[in-house]
């Protein structure tokens, strides 16, 4: 507003003169008289004519013009047609050419706000923002009603390759779990809630039974299923209805009578009448009662809804609890980088499977764990290969667990990069921590197995990983050992840290104070012997945060200087680990 005062004067002198009619034309005004032509300018305040009928000062139209949001400065509707702004320094007030040494420097104009104008557009800006916010939320509270309380658990049970995962899929509602018709493929306890004939209950879906294998792979699938049994309040035996009875069904149905719980058994894959005949074959088990289903087609679900909706207890249990409210970090990496050993010793049990053998995790999987009074739901996810190994493997398998742990970054806050630290960080870990980059999560690099490194070689092991993800110089390196516990501390601390920083929301006014400094110590480049110019920031989204910059010519910012601001919030805001998005947006034109 320092450039209007001048202006303001000027102007009563000229008006002054026109009412006096003795005073004679200064040089400065020969120049502005060129340049306005014929006609007057509208809402000037040296207008003589319209002063003179109207018998107001000149001061009272400048007045008039703030109050409906323009600058005091602002001398005609000429200078706001051709897009130049009230305040610029290239012309004075008056008119004059030399004006624009004697105005304010170009780094001081470029830092100055525009007045009334600059905080019209910055309330429309904020209002516009806070209604669609608040449609949204109005939308989504309508069309999303509070569900029923949980009735209790029910656990898919039976030996690999039934089509368990199918039934799961069948009863959540959405393909969640990885289906393919190699045994073997879920491999830990996989959760969903159901809401089925007004009752919600949660599905756990288990890896196949084999009682038989030696296998450290399947010993480690058959503790997941005694876990699933335990905590379970009606089993659900998954049986074959086309396959002839094995002893490891025997085992099974042992297993399950000595549970002690209600058991509900079906025939999958009975999807014909035929079918339906040959499942009466297993009857032989010893049950009561068989529901012939098929899972793929959907035939007999509704039969099995109303079988686990008697066996449900009719109290509900103790409330479960909500992942709601917690933080959602997505554990990805590539094969045998330690993440499901990570996600057993943040949870203080074993409920991910563990096996030195590669790939073991096939399906992204949820677990609410509590640290230091912090709630986190941890997403454990596959390996992810190089795309050419998956290929050429031709693995359906890997390459849907690969999809899944894609996604699993969609609906994380924040990502957890692990990796090996005595093998090195790879081509393949800057991959996929360019993935988690793009859809916009906080990052936190984790550099595990430390405890088989000695101080030189971990040193050397963050400076390589450092060079191999020079484009997140802004993310943290956590050390830590998933096996001995050394470093979780210090690594929930950090993912903490991020959260915080991804969810930070920024005050305006704090905001423009800080780009003021910014536009004085580094104004933006000329370009086509013209700067742009940047009028005010504010924050128009968090999770991750998004900044808008109003200005006169974004387009015409390098992109050097977009990433010099972006690097300049993050500094002085806190924003270690988190992306920052800086939109630029044009001012407003008025007529």
């Amino acid at each position: 507003m320092s450039a209007a005062k001048p202006a303001l004067s000027r102007s009563n002198k000229r008006s002054q003169g026109a009412a006096g009619g003795g005073r004679t034309a200064k040089k400065g005004d020969a120049p502005e008289k060129k340049r306005g032509g014929v006609a007057p300018r509208k809402g000037a305040a040296a207008s003589g004519k319209g002063a003179a009928a109207h018998g107001k000062s000149a001061a009272a139209p400048g007045k008039g013009a703030a109050a409906r949001g323009k600058s005091a400065a602002a001398p005609g509707k000429g200078a706001a047609a051709r897009g130049k702004s009230p305040a610029a320094p290239a012309k004075s007030a008056a008119g004059s050419k030399r004006g624009s040494r004697s105005g304010p420097s170009k780094a001081r104009a470029l830092a100055e706000p525009i007045g009334h104008e600059a905080a019209q557009d910055r309330e429309e800006l904020t209002a516009d923002l806070a209604e669609e916010a608040i449609a949204a939320a109005e939308d989504a509270a309508a069309d999303a009603p509070a569900p029923p309380p949980s009735a209790g658990i029910v656990a898919l049970v039976g030996r690999p390759n039934t089509g368990k995962s199918t039934l799961f899929n069948r009863l959540i509602g959405k393909r969640v779990a990885i289906v393919h018709d190699e045994p073997g493929v879920t491999r830990d306890r996989h959760y969903g809630d159901v809401t089925s004939r007004g009752r919600r209950f949660t599905l756990v879906d288990t890896g196949g039974f084999d009682p038989e294998s030696d296998d450290p792979m399947r010993q480690g699938i058959k503790r997941q299923i005694d876990l699933a049994i335990a905590e379970a309040d009606v089993i659900v035996c998954v049986l074959d209805a086309v396959t002839p009875v094995t002893p490891s069904e025997h085992a099974e149905l042992g297993l399950l009578r000595r549970a002690g719980k209600p058991v509900i058994y079906v025939a999958n894959k009975a999807d014909s009448p035929r079918a339906e005949a040959e499942a009466a074959e297993l009857y032989r088990l010893g049950m009561d009662r068989l529901i012939p289903i098929s899972a793929l087609h959907g035939r007999g679900i509704s039969d099995l809804e109303m079988a686990i909706e008697a066996a449900l207890p009719e109290e509900p249990p103790a409330p479960e609890e909500s992942a709601e409210g917690a933080l959602r970090i997505a554990i990805i990496g590539r094969p045998n980088a330690g993440k499901s050993s990570l996600v057993n010793r943040i949870a203080g049990e074993e409920r991910m499977l563990v096996d030195a053998q590669p790939g073991t995790t096939r399906d992204p999987i949820d677990t609410l764990a509590e640290r230091d009074g912090k709630r986190f739901l941890l997403i454990d996810t596959a390996g992810i290969r190089r795309k050419a190994k998956v290929t050429k493997e031709d693995s359906a398998v890997e390459a849907v667990s690969v999809i899944h742990a894609i996604r699993a970054m969609e609906r994380a806050e924040v990502v957890l990069l692990l990796c090996d630290a005595a093998e090195g960080v790879a081509e393949q870990d800057a991959k996929i921590l360019g993935l988690a980059v793009d859809r916009g999560c906080g990052v936190v690099i984790g550099l595990n197995k430390i405890d088989l490194l000695d101080r030189k070689a971990l040193a050397k092991a963050e400076q390589d990983a450092r060079d191999k993800l020079s484009f997140v110089p802004w993310a943290p390196i956590a050390h830590v050992s998933a096996r001995s516990g050394r470093g979780v501390a210090k690594l929930i601390e950090s993912v903490a840290q991020v959260a915080d920083a991804y969810r930070k929301r920024v005050p305006t006014g704090e905001l423009n104070r800080f780009f003021e400094q910014i536009l004085l110590t580094h104004p933006p480049p000329t370009h086509g012997g013209r700067a742009p110019r940047l009028f005010f920031v504010t924050q128009a989204e968090t999770s991750p945060p998004l900044f808008v910059v109003v200005a006169s010519d974004p387009d015409k910012l390098h992109f050097s200087y977009r990433r010099y601001v972006a690097n300049q919030l993050r500094q002085a805001f806190g924003l270690e680990g988190v992306p920052v998005r800086v939109k630029y947006k044009e001012r407003r034109r008025r007529g």
